[in-house]
């Protein structure tokens, strides 16, 4: 259970609790993160979710497989916590040092007068980052959503329609087919606007000749996925074919330097460096790839100036691109798993140009 493995972060920093603010990690320790709500785990695996009396019953439900206790608060949240510091004769406690608002860590700090805090950095995140099996089910739940949405999706996309109209129509398939909320906002370019790396949809017309990049994906009880394929719509130029190849070509390098012990920065050069032989890499704009689950992007990325290492359990997009300014971008990402037994590829649709006809 995480609520265990988090208790026993606890005691590794020689601290009687933890105080979880940050709506993911909240969702991490009870599998349920209210708009606004507080978790209070103790070193000896003791769990308080405490919530308003909109989100009590929900909360209550999933308590029922965590074990957590759950508090409706009758005043004020930091009363509730300060009342179980008390009972659990809290001296010391993890905050969220990362995330927290400093309004909020000042009101906590108040209310639990003589208590020590000590920073939480990245260690909850770092358990996050190594996914149980289950956890990748979820994703890949998701992710199948997300993918079932996109094929269904396809057969609209042509000459005329907005950029707009096929955004809101992708959000409403994956809904459709069991998403709980889409990952993001979609992205959904095309043409010229396909050289903005992270653009927002717009009343352009597709027009014959256009390349169109989707960027999407779905959720499952709060995990993500992450996709992106850019395709054409009526033909595609020898120039689109070499560029779309050329990328196609990064990604797999970096997928195969993908494994456990791998330096981030060696996986996103590995990709580069095949951009660069082709004198492509200046228009390369972001990093190669980041962490995927409770948050759309968590953890670790693949950039050059990243001091992270792959570890089994992660969970990570691959996704190089080249956005080349009034002419058109391409980007391909699919979502990689280290699982013990090596990489495990979670995207299933075809990486080859398709072009509509």
């Amino acid at each position: 259970m995480n609520r265990e493995k988090i208790a026993n972060l606890v005691n590794e920093n020689s601290c009687d609790a933890v105080l979880l603010l940050n709506e993911s990690n909240m969702h991490y320790a009870c599998g349920f993160s209210p708009s606004e709500g507080v978790v209070v785990i103790t070193s000896s695996g003791e769990g308080y979710h405490i919530v308003d009396s909109r989100y009590t019953e929900t909360a209550q439900a999933h308590a029922e497989n965590t074990g957590f206790k759950v508090i409706e608060i009758q005043g004020k949240f930091t009363d509730e916590v300060k009342n179980v510091c008390q009972k659990h004769n809290v001296k010391r406690i993890l905050f969220e040092n990362d995330t927290i608002l400093l309004s909020r860590y000042n009101a906590y700090k108040n209310a639990l007068e003589g208590v020590e805090f000590k920073e939480l950095s990245n260690q909850l995140m770092l358990l996050r980052n190594e996914k149980e099996p289950w956890e990748i089910n979820l994703i890949k739940d998701a992710n199948n959503i997300a993918e079932k949405s996109f094929l269904e999706l396809l057969p609209e996309v042509k000459a005329g329609k907005t950029e707009k109209e096929l955004a809101s129509l992708f959000d409403y398939l994956m809904a459709k087919n069991g998403s709980d909320g889409v990952s993001f906002d979609t992205i959904l370019l095309t043409g010229e606007h396909t050289s903005m790396p992270h653009g927002v949809p717009s009343d352009r017309k597709i027009q014959d000749g256009d390349f169109v990049l989707f960027d999407f994906g779905a959720t499952c009880q709060g995990y993500h996925s992450d996709m992106t394929r850019t395709v054409a719509v009526g033909y595609a130029t020898d120039e689109m074919h070499e560029c779309y190849n050329l990328v196609l070509k990064a990604q797999k390098a970096g997928i195969q330097a993908l494994e456990s012990g791998a330096k981030c920065a060696d996986v996103y050069k590995a990709a580069y460096d095949v951009l660069d032989e082709k004198d492509m890499a200046k228009y390369f704009r972001h990093s190669l790839g980041h962490g995927v689950g409770l948050d759309i992007h968590e953890g670790f990325n693949a950039s050059p100036r990243s001091t992270d290492t792959f570890n089994v359990g992660n969970v990570t997009s691959i996704e190089p691109g080249i956005y080349i300014p009034n002419k058109f971008g391409i980007r391909i990402e699919d979502l990689l798993y280290i699982s013990p037994r090596g990489r495990e590829n979670l995207s299933k649709i075809t990486k080859e140009l398709i072009v509509l006809k």
